[in-house]
């Protein structure tokens, strides 16, 4: 079946769409996020990281410290309760003397204030047995190996045809390699717990994308059943991977309660966060096009090298991208990986498609350059009839569409290809441009949907809304499905007490919570028009699930496309880049929501612009631990920083999703945002620098007088 059509969509604006279900809660300040809850009798607890790199832990001088008034515990692995068995290592805290990396905790300590347990932690000495570490580089390490997979489930390597021989036999070769430095999520709401225990039963308010993940987690690792088990995740100030599954300051809070008594709140410092929550790895791609003097690919190899830690195995999907966006009969496409005594990289948002399309769109960029072919051009001539890497066809594909119309929106019909003739005083100007894509996820998920007689009707669902309008996006979902007024219409989300939900992750929230939804609703509307006179007065509830739906397998590659161009002014003086305006259409399904797709799209071109200019973590090779760990270092995009930023999307209609149409939108706004800049900036000076980020120190050298 060939690609649906897609097409410019209305332009009506974001003011005729319905507010944001949780904006007054927001603005007033009456959204209660997980620090601010504070039971009776509520203690404080400060966990004590690290400071060797590698090593074990051989002395806990906790006496000194529970003399002082105030002070009620020091945990250590000497003393603190046993957990079970944990899935994720990163998890089993306080188990053993072995310290992995610095910043690992290897204590905590508990007492009536934050002011008393944060001096306390500060004085607590504890004494190390040192090991010599080993933290990199990656690159060219004696100890890279092959992985079986990727994160995702990936295959790591994936071969088709004969790459050497038609890269070898290929009329024009571009072979560069990109590299990028850590990157850190930094929400702006640290992770943080309050929990505590009674009879047995254990409640949190956990920061966190998902409580019914955090639920089942922490029933394994505390040995109770889940029903003994209370996750509150009701409002959430940004994730963006780091809290998409447990994290320390859950599991700490939880194991200090347990041991005191009482309840425990823990908030993690911001400081500590580059160490325990992950971050995205460093890398080092390999990029090797060879086309036909007209552009168009013959073999295509893309091969990275990145790092994890020897506590868990976790590798940037970095050249997954590869195997689905432009055709390309032979091509390798691999990872290789290190595992080094440096904190355990993970999810931060659009993993792999993110630092992987940054190289590839440069890459493709250069092969315009090489062949002489404009780089909309070039990225049209080589549109796959179907996903190359599996041979499946695309459910829907708009990326023809996404480039056209961000070319007309953008003005890029009569751009000079020259590099570096733009020229005003000291300042160089350029444009660039980059595609993106995001592959479609779906998780099982459930829901349940309740009439009253009066009209009103109410949705459960154990969802998180991270910051990304989860609660208005599935009311509109439910009141469409139940032919009701969307004012009428409640959604209660947040806790694991009500019926199960995936994290929130991957672009896939709102497909795999709202057919759920969207199931119950359907079931309910279905039991009020069967019914005979008014609802009782207890009304009529109807259940939902996914699990059969979200387990078939689809015989479509499903994607979101999208295309993104940037013009930037660099400064001959002081190498300081500037980005003038960022422009982004997408094709992601139906969009249920305007305004928080809006606020989607431009919040993801954003942190690609960090990602492309400022955003960046330095591992000191002396500790094995990062430098940048506050906002003051690792510096993070503000408004000052992009004076235009438009999003645009187009009407994409998509049968072979789920009932709503919809693809996910939350990540696919970083994806090609930061190659789009860098080829700008290689429009403005005349130079490739495939090095991210491109700050001024990095760009002065190459930038003519």
């Amino acid at each position: 079946m060939p690609p649906h059509p897609s097409r410019p969509a209305p332009s009506a604006p974001d003011e005729d769409a319905p507010a944001r279900r949780d904006a007054r809660q927001k603005v007033t300040g009456s959204a209660r996020y997980a620090a601010e809850y504070t039971p009776h009798g509520c203690a404080h607890a400060v966990p004590v990281p690290a400071t060797v790199a590698r090593g074990r832990v051989t002395a806990v001088h906790a006496d000194e410290l529970l003399r002082r008034p105030g002070v009620h515990a020091v945990l250590s692995h000497v003393n603190a309760p046993r957990l079970g068995e944990a899935d994720d290592p990163t998890l089993a805290l306080l188990q053993t003397d072995r310290v992995p990396h610095r910043g690992w905790y290897v204590a905590l300590v508990v007492a009536d204030t934050l002011e008393e347990a944060r001096a306390a932690a500060d004085d607590l000495r504890i004494e190390y047995t040192v090991d010599e570490h080993d933290a990199g580089p990656a690159a060219d390490h004696p100890g890279l190996y092959a992985p079986e997979e990727a994160n995702g489930g990936h295959p790591a390597l994936r071969e088709r045809g004969d790459f050497d021989a038609a890269f070898a036999a290929s009329a024009v070769h571009v072979d560069a390699t990109y590299t990028m430095t850590a990157q850190h999520n930094h929400p702006m709401e640290p992770h943080a717990a309050t929990a505590s225990w009674e009879d047995g039963a254990l409640t949190v308010y956990d920061s966190s994308q998902g409580a019914t993940k955090v639920r089942d987690v922490l029933a394994r690792l505390f040995h109770v059943s889940r029903d003994r088990v209370t996750v509150t995740s009701a409002y959430v100030g940004g994730g963006f991977g780091s809290k998409g599954t447990p994290r320390p300051q859950v599991v700490l809070a939880s194991m200090a309660a347990l041991h005191l008594g009482r309840p425990v709140k823990l908030v993690l410092p911001r400081r500590e966060l580059a160490a325990v929550v992950g971050h995205r790895a460093p890398t080092v791609q390999r990029v090797r096009i060879g086309a036909d003097a007209d552009g168009v690919i013959r073999a295509l190899a893309h091969e990275v090298v990145t790092q994890t830690s020897t506590v868990r195995e976790f590798v940037e999907q970095a050249a997954v991208p590869a195997r689905t966006m432009y055709t390309s009969p032979h091509s390798r496409t691999s990872h290789r990986v290190v595992a080094l005594d440096v904190p355990t990289p993970s999810w931060m948002r659009a993993p792999g498609e993110a630092s992987g399309m940054y190289a590839l769109e440069a890459a493709m960029d250069e092969l315009a350059v090489a062949t002489g072919v404009d780089p909309v051009e070039l990225r049209l001539r080589n549109e796959p009839d179907a996903e190359p890497d599996s041979g499946r066809p695309f459910s829907s594909r708009g990326l023809t569409a996404c480039l056209r119309e961000g070319a007309r929106r953008f003005g890029w019909e009569g751009r000079d290809p020259r590099p570096g003739v733009r020229r005003a005083g000291d300042l160089l100007t350029g444009t660039g441009v980059a595609a993106s894509t995001y592959p479609y996820l779906l998780s099982p998920s459930s829901a349940s949907a309740h009439a009253w007689p009066d009209g009103r009707r109410l949705v459960r669902i154990a969802a998180t809304d991270i910051g990304t309008g989860a609660r208005t996006v599935l009311a509109g979902i439910a009141a469409e499905a139940l032919d009701v007024p969307v004012d009428s219409v409640r959604v209660e989300l947040g806790s694991s007490d009500l019926p199960t939900a995936p994290l929130a992750g991957g672009s896939s929230g709102t497909s795999s919570w709202g057919w759920a939804v969207h199931k119950a609703c359907t079931a309910l509307a279905g039991m009020v028009r069967a019914h005979s006179g008014p609802l009782p007065p207890e009304g009529l509830t109807a259940r939902a699930d996914t699990v059969e739906e979200a387990g078939r397998e689809s015989p479509y590659a499903r994607h979101a496309f999208g295309a993104q161009f940037a013009e930037v002014e660099v400064d001959t003086v002081t190498g300081e880049v500037r980005v003038r305006r960022l422009l982004g259409v997408f094709a992601a399904g139906r969009v249920l929501s305007r305004r928080t797709a809006r606020s989607q799209f431009i919040g993801g071109m954003t942190m690609g612009l960090g990602m492309a200019l400022t955003e960046s973590s330095t591992l000191d090779p002396a500790f094995g631990d990062f430098a940048e760990r506050d906002l003051a270092s690792y510096h993070v995009p503000v408004c000052a920083d992009l004076p235009s930023l438009e999003a645009h999307w187009l009407d994409e209609e998509d049968p072979h999703l789920n009932p709503m149409g919809s693809k996910g939108i939350g990540e696919i706004g970083i994806v090609g945002t930061a190659a789009a800049i860098a080829n700008a900036v290689h429009h403005a000076v005349g130079v490739r620098l495939r090095d991210l980020p491109l700050t001024p120190d990095r760009i002065l050298g190459h930038l003519p007088d």
